[in-house]
């Protein structure tokens, strides 16, 4: 009999989602089960890898991440077409630095201008990505929305307070968006609820779940993504069932330790490699936590998670992919001398060395009494030598230093007793005062809830009284109407004919739209 293993049934499935158009338009998503478990179900589609580039020189990049590119970096088009054509990039992101209103604050026009001719240059699907300022995002990706409405590009990222601006510009000039919150899942579904009332198609939203770099941002981003799968998959949420994007890059080689170099940490290795390595190791976190697209940098880093999902997906041998080619000179750390020297007496040796001067010291005095009668007896003749004092008992100096060294050992002893009473007492001290601080926020948490939950009770009893009286209010009306119409007789059809002028749906849509922005900014 084969063996069979346990297959989880999943409610949901993640969305196919298209970006850009033609022959080289790149779709993602289309999962059936979590991340790489295809033994439960299909993936259809592999991961993407997509190079950033900026619309402005980078100032503060590391030497490692800046030398592929250190010809181009001053000319955005040329560094976008040398990243499909040399490294072979599916997808570019722009990050559009230079409208951080902090920075250069460039103007959504001149954005415009360089999306333009990024997209002159290449020929793959191109992500747009704003500096999340609310107002600044909103401004540029309207003007860059409606002068490049002849392609479709991905614009992010949106947030709930310019979804409305975005996403009518979206709409309208049919681009795709990407919708993002600050690491939160019902924060990541309300966005886009907000964006499915808008009327913004949902097979053109994908999701930011806001990336962290290496260590604890990692993991918070990794559990709300993990919990974005589940809700998606085994809850069947379909607000949550859109691909994920992470902005890695941005995040990896920002951090200190991407940026320093052999002579600020020596014993961190060489810093071309560590820099890779780093995003190499979140790019692959990201993936098995249900990533689709991942924005990344380094050429050598995107081959290694490239090779990565090709062995996860279609199978293969990690020991055939080839190690990380150096562009840069390599270093040499010699850390055996930088190590300490290392202690090597035994602690007991320790303890008593200090007593040893101690017992010479003490020999000397006693070894000069006992010489002087020696010597005065060998200079004068013994029967005209003064009758001798009685000799003072003598002191045994190792006997001493043993006293000595018993006696500073149980002070010790003594003093390391009461300091550990005294922690102890102070320990249990706080953990009493804890426990009571816990018990009475446990107190007060429980009566909140009882009285929230009285009044929850009794707001909904009033509002079901009120809609109650309504109903019955709205029934009379209605009764006293059909009375009229009835006593009034028959009512006469009343002619329908079309409108002068026939709108396209985008059209209704945008007129809606301002429609509904007009009475609200009249409150």
């Amino acid at each position: 009999m084969s063996f069979e293993f346990y297959k989880e049934s999943y409610a949901g499935e993640i969305k196919a989602i298209s970006i850009g158009s033609g022959d080289k338009a790149v779709t993602v998503g289309g999962e059936t089960c979590y991340p790489l478990y295809q033994f439960e179900g299909e993936m259809p589609h592999k991961p993407k890898v997509a190079m950033e580039i900026w619309d402005m020189e980078p100032e503060e990049w590391p030497a490692a991440a800046l030398e592929p590119f250190k010809d181009v970096v001053s000319d955005p088009a040329a560094w976008a077409k040398k990243c499909v054509d040399e490294y072979g990039a599916e997808i570019i992101v722009l990050q559009l630095k230079s409208i951080d209103p902090n920075g250069n604050d460039a103007s959504p026009s001149d954005a415009s201008a360089t999306v333009k001719k990024v997209l002159a240059a290449i020929d793959v699907p191109l992500v747009v990505w704003g500096v999340a300022n609310i107002e600044k995002d909103e401004a540029v990706f309207k003007q860059i929305a409606e002068d490049c409405q002849d392609v479709q590009l991905t614009l992010g990222p949106v947030e709930d307070k310019n979804h409305k601006g975005i996403g009518a510009a979206a709409m309208g000039y049919g681009h795709a968006i990407i919708s993002s919150s600050p690491i939160d899942v019902n924060l990541a579904k309300q966005v886009n609820i907000l964006l499915e009332n808008l009327g913004m198609p949902m097979d053109r939203v994908l999701i930011d779940p806001t990336t962290g770099g290496l260590g604890y941002g990692l993991e918070y981003s990794y559990s709300v993504m993990e919990r974005l799968r589940m809700a998606a998959m085994a809850q069947g949420d379909d607000k949550l069932q859109m691909p994920l994007i992470n902005n890695l890059a941005n995040e990896i080689w920002k951090c200190k330790e991407a940026k320093q170099g052999v002579d600020e940490a020596p014993t961190l290795g060489d810093p071309e490699k560590r820099g890779i390595l780093m995003e190499t190791v979140g790019a692959v976190t990201y993936i098995m936590a249900g990533s689709d697209i991942l924005i990344m940098r380094h050429p050598e880093s995107i081959r290694l998670v490239k090779a990565f999902i090709d062995i996860a997906m279609d199978g293969g041998n990690a020991a055939d992919i080839s190690p990380i080619a150096k562009r840069l000179e390599g270093v040499s750390v010699d850390l055996a001398a930088l190590a300490p020297e290392p202690d090597l007496s035994i602690e007991e040796e320790k303890k008593a060395a200090p007593a040893k001067p101690a017992a010479k010291a003490d020999a000397k005095p006693a070894a000069k009494p006992a010489a002087a009668p020696a010597a005065a007896k060998k200079a004068e003749p013994a029967p005209a030598a003064a009758p001798a004092a009685p000799a003072a008992p003598a002191v045994d100096p190792e006997a001493e230093a043993k006293a000595k060294a018993e006696a500073a050992a149980k002070a010790e002893a003594d003093a390391k007793a009461k300091a550990e009473a005294e922690a102890k007492a102070k320990a249990e001290a706080a953990a009493k005062a804890k426990a009571d601080a816990e018990a009475k926020a446990k107190a007060d948490a429980e009566a909140k809830a009882r009285a929230e939950k009285e009044a929850a009770a009794k707001a909904a009893a009033d509002r079901e009284a009120a809609e109650d009286a309504l109903r019955q209010k709205r029934a009379a009306e209605r009764e006293k109407m059909a009375a009229k119409h009835a006593a009034a007789g028959t009512d006469e059809p009343v002619p329908m004919t079309a409108a002068a002028e026939q709108k396209s749906e985008a059209e209704k849509i945008l007129s809606r739209l301002n429609w509904v922005h007009r009475r609200v900014s009249l409150y």
